[in-house]
């Protein structure tokens, strides 16, 4: 019944529309604050930006200092505009030609500033300069433009997600009233005349506390998950950041500005572009009490185990991972704007001591990095170590995955395993032997963009799937007969010498099934494919094994974890 059985006649303009996308790869960056007391210096972060691959990074000022250290190492610098300048910079062109001048021309091109940010999450943090936002983001590009920097230096202004009256379903996203036509309507105006766009600060981790009882954790981290359709447009979502970012286009569209693009209209040229200029997820703490915001939606898919926080290492590792493959990868569009390219920065680069109210305050907790620049978790921005599988859509239903089967096992995928018989028949159902199908037709079509789609029964991951089944991958796993004994030497060993082991923490995602014979035969994998997969290094004084078949519970780490 699974095995491949017709070929599925398709039209040479399908082909076209499921093989390929216009769209680029964007930039991956972090922001890099410095509300922390234990900081180091700039020119050793700027040290440790180049050593990890980050080439984008974006400032909550405009220092000097940094601002000379990054001089002439290629990194992206976006800049900002503090919010206690807004009003004279919206009263007086003089004013912002001055601080263009002094902040923004005196370092450039040898600090490669491409974006000045006016203002930061105004709507929220500073209500009373609202009127003023737009005049200043004008006299800021007037200044640009009058020095002859306007074509390399954007102007644009970062939103918090409060500034819409309705979120989810993202077609139904706008914009609140108070601001929707006084303030919005000419922003985006100016974006789009300037050719810039629309900076948003998108938090999925606070949507999800906000409402565990109809969000997935999954859905929030962007983690496999069956996804949650928008009843209005037929679009599935199996990213809360998606649905965000959704809400916000649909806004910009229902705005009077915007309103040559209609809601089904395949021309998104009039309406400015949506880039997480802040996202990202904390590893410790917990919240601040603050009032609802929109949350994206969605519906509660997978519950958080008891007793576990929703910040932790684990669940910000898998965050932040996904997001640096997502874009890394090329896969920038959204549901709504499959071919849109966009730019994500992490929020943030430290932890940073003195910000929040508490000293378990989330907000300290949501660094990449120490304060001594080691890793809180692991993550790699270089481009060499991406990893990504396509997986088969439950929800698209039988007929439609089964079509995709015949479809991939007709056009190169190679299916020979997946035959009565063969080593990844089992297990025998249609939604695994459609995910090994498709898997193996994206991989052989070079993970292009458009190759995992089958007309939505497909989508891609950056984790590798829990019973992934590659027939020519080998595993090292624990050997239960070795005695409990040996097993927790072993896997203390691994776990110190390079093996990642954040995941079998408690409320890590394999902490689960807790035994020691589960959390060796992780720690031993990650230490055998972080070695390469060398002969000798799933050995272990007898107390590992390798073998050539995933399990099908959760012991193995993800491969885009294993850096």
């Amino acid at each position: 019944m699974m095995a491949p059985s017709r070929l599925i006649v398709v039209l040479v303009s399908t082909l076209a529309l499921l093989f390929f996308s216009h769209a680029e790869a964007g930039e991956i960056g972090v922001n890099y604050g410095m509300v922390g007391g234990d900081l180091p210096d700039p020119a050793s972060v700027v040290r440790l930006l180049r050593k990890s691959g980050i080439t984008s990074v974006r400032l909550y000022d405009a220092n000097a200092t940094v601002l000379k250290a990054l001089a002439n190492t290629g990194i992206k610098v976006m800049v900002m505009l503090p919010n206690h300048e807004l009003a004279a910079m919206a009263a007086a062109p003089s004013h912002a030609l001055r601080w263009v001048r002094s902040n923004v021309a005196a370092h450039y091109p040898a600090t490669q500033i491409g974006l000045v940010d006016v203002g930061n999450e105004v709507f929220l943090k500073d209500k009373n300069l609202t009127p003023q936002l737009v005049p200043a983001m004008i006299n800021v590009h007037a200044a640009l433009v009058r020095l002859g920097l306007d074509a390399a230096v954007k102007v644009s202004t970062p939103l918090a997600l409060t500034a819409l009256e309705e979120s989810w379903p993202p077609s139904s996203g706008r914009f609140r009233d108070d601001i929707a036509q006084s303030v919005m309507k000419p922003m985006v105006d100016f974006l789009r005349r300037t050719g810039s766009y629309l900076s948003i600060s998108a938090y999925p981790f606070f949507a999800y506390i906000a409402q565990p009882d109809k969000i997935s954790l999954d859905y929030a981290l962007g983690n496999p998950n069956p996804g949650v359709r928008d009843d209005n447009t037929g679009l599935m979502y199996h990213s809360l950041l998606d649905a965000q970012l959704d809400a916000t286009y649909f806004a910009m569209e229902k705005l009077e500005s915007a309103s040559m693009v209609l809601a089904d209209s395949k021309d998104t040229s009039a309406t400015p572009g949506v880039y997480p200029s802040e996202t990202g997820f904390p590893s410790y703490g917990r919240p601040t009490p603050t009032p609802p915001s929109p949350s994206g939606g969605g519906r509660r898919l997978l519950a958080a185990r008891d007793g576990c926080p929703a910040a932790s290492v684990a669940n910000a590792q898998a965050y932040n991972n996904n997001l640096i493959n997502r874009v890394l990868s090329g896969a920038t569009g959204t549901p709504y704007r499959p071919d849109a390219d966009m730019d994500m920065h992490i929020f943030a680069l430290f932890n940073e001591n003195l910000k929040g109210d508490r000293p378990d305050d989330v907000e300290q907790f949501f660094g990449l990095f120490y304060p001594n620049m080691t890793k809180v978790y692991e993550f790699d921005f270089h481009r060499a170590a991406l990893a990504s599988w396509c997986v088969a859509n439950a929800s698209a239903g039988a007929a439609a995955l089964q079509a995709a089967l015949d479809y991939a096992c007709g056009h190169g995928a190679d299916c020979g395993a997946i035959q009565p018989g063969g080593t990844c028949f089992e297990p025998k159902d249609k939604l695994a032997h459609a995910s090994y199908a498709f898997n193996s037709y994206y991989h052989r079509n070079g993970r292009a963009r458009g190759t995992c789609d089958f007309h939505g029964a497909a989508y891609v991951v950056y984790h590798e799937p829990a019973g992934n089944c590659d027939p020519n991958a080998s595993r090292c796993v624990a050997n239960a007969a070795a005695g409990e004994k040996a097993l927790q030497e072993a896997l203390d060993y691994a776990c110190a010498n390079g093996a990642d082991c954040s995941a079998i923490q408690r409320c890590g995602p394999c902490f689960e099934p807790n035994n020691v014979v589960a959390h060796a035969s992780y720690a031993f994998n990650s230490y055998y494919q972080r070695k390469g997969r060398a002969r000798g290094t799933c050995d272990f004084a007898g107390a590992g094994s390798v073998v050539y078949r995933a399990p099908r519970k959760c012991l193995l780490p993800s491969k885009a974890w294993i850096l």
